[in-house]
């Protein structure tokens, strides 16, 4: 994720840094641009065909294009880059504001434009293709997580309706559920038997999927020293240390280890007014999936910790187990960043010195 402030005093609307501004909303077909000539005051606003957007662009003077950060946004980011361009990706709350009239295609692209140009956007971050294939073997191992749990309950369910039941977890259910079928035969038709069955196979099936991703996500866990740096930390595993380095991007984006924390809304929400600033629960911005891995290590970290250290306890013993864990879980997003930012390997008890504290003490 790119920090830049905007526009600076004096600037011309319309450019950015000498380059000429262009708004570009894009869709599965047909491109809208948006953008002002500042030599004529011309606006031009046309659509562009998807196969055609390269082609435009490939012969125009250098430009910053702005797009809003949707689905393929990370794509042709790479690729209008790949062409001398700067491209900024913005998040759609940020677009949101400046769309006036009826939502059109041409009304998108006018948002873009302006959004872009206001002071302090922060802009997303431009995801290369290896990290994007990493997180797509996240998403692909998350539903099958979620239909595993979906076929698991529903043939809990269909063979509670003729007085089955099973203990927690699926190897009780494996174990069981063939003797079952068998013991319903009087009032199962064999049909059905053979359905429930099928049933089972798959559940065992996509159980063999999820082992499979997780074993080539073990493959670029090795392959990628951050991630193996990371792997280091109490509480992250396989699974949060490839989604962390993959959704982060260049630790460089992020000023500090407090600001990949806000990041991924695990800072307290702040409310304010008549001069008074209330904290409430965490703002839960950013990147869900990541969050959650954080919050499960965090529990993980509390639960088999032999040695929580003095930080931990005191926390512990002056706040609510919710509170504690999220605390844990922020500890180690600012860890993640500083390992990575500082390449270095993760060290216990390590404690870092501002520059400003070195300096007086010299």
């Amino acid at each position: 994720m790119n920090r830049n402030t905007g526009m600076n005093a004096g600037q011309i609307i319309g450019t950015m840094g000498g380059k000429q501004v262009v708004g570009l909303d894009i869709a599965k077909h047909v491109f809208q641009l948006h953008t002002v000539d500042m030599s004529t005051g011309e606006i031009a606003n046309v659509q562009i065909k998807r196969a055609k957007v390269l082609e435009h662009f490939v012969n125009k003077p250098k430009s910053l294009i702005a797009v809003e950060a949707c689905g393929g946004a990370h794509h042709w980011a790479r690729e209008l880059t790949a062409l001398g361009h700067t491209v900024r990706l913005l998040h759609a709350k940020i677009v949101r504001p400046f769309v006036s009239g009826n939502k059109t295609d041409a009304t998108d692209a006018r948002a873009i434009w302006l959004a872009v140009q206001q002071p302090g956007v922060k802009f997303v971050g431009i995801k290369t293709a290896a990290q994007q294939a990493t997180l797509t073997l996240h998403r692909q191992r998350e539903l099958l997580m979620k239909m595993r749990t979906m076929q698991t309950n529903a043939l809990r369910g269909l063979l509670y309706e003729f007085g089955a039941t099973f203990a927690q977890g699926r190897k009780a259910l494996f174990k069981d559920v063939e003797q079952t079928l068998e013991d319903l035969s009087a009032q199962l038709p064999q049909m059905v038997r053979d359905s429930l069955r099928e049933q089972v196979a798959r559940i065992k099936a996509m159980s063999d999927d999820i082992l499979t991703i997780e074993k080539r996500l073990g493959l670029q866990l090795k392959a990628d020293p951050h991630m193996q740096r990371i792997a280091q930390i109490p509480g992250v595993g396989l699974l949060t240390a490839t989604a962390a380095i993959a959704t982060m991007g260049e630790a460089s984006a992020f000023k500090s280890g407090r600001e990949f924390c806000a990041w991924l809304g695990l800072v307290p929400k702040q409310t304010g007014t008549g001069g008074k600033v209330r904290l409430g629960g965490i703002s839960k911005r950013g990147d869900t999936y990541l969050r959650t891995l954080l919050i499960h290590g965090a529990r993980s970290v509390l639960a088999h910790a032999k040695e929580p250290g003095p930080w931990l306890a005191q926390i512990q013993a002056r706040r609510p187990a919710n509170v504690v864990i999220v605390a844990q879980a922020a500890k180690m997003a600012r860890t993640i960043w500083a390992v990575t930012a500082k390449e270095q390997s993760y060290q216990r008890g390590f404690q870092s010195v501002r520059p400003n504290a070195s300096m007086q003490a010299a």
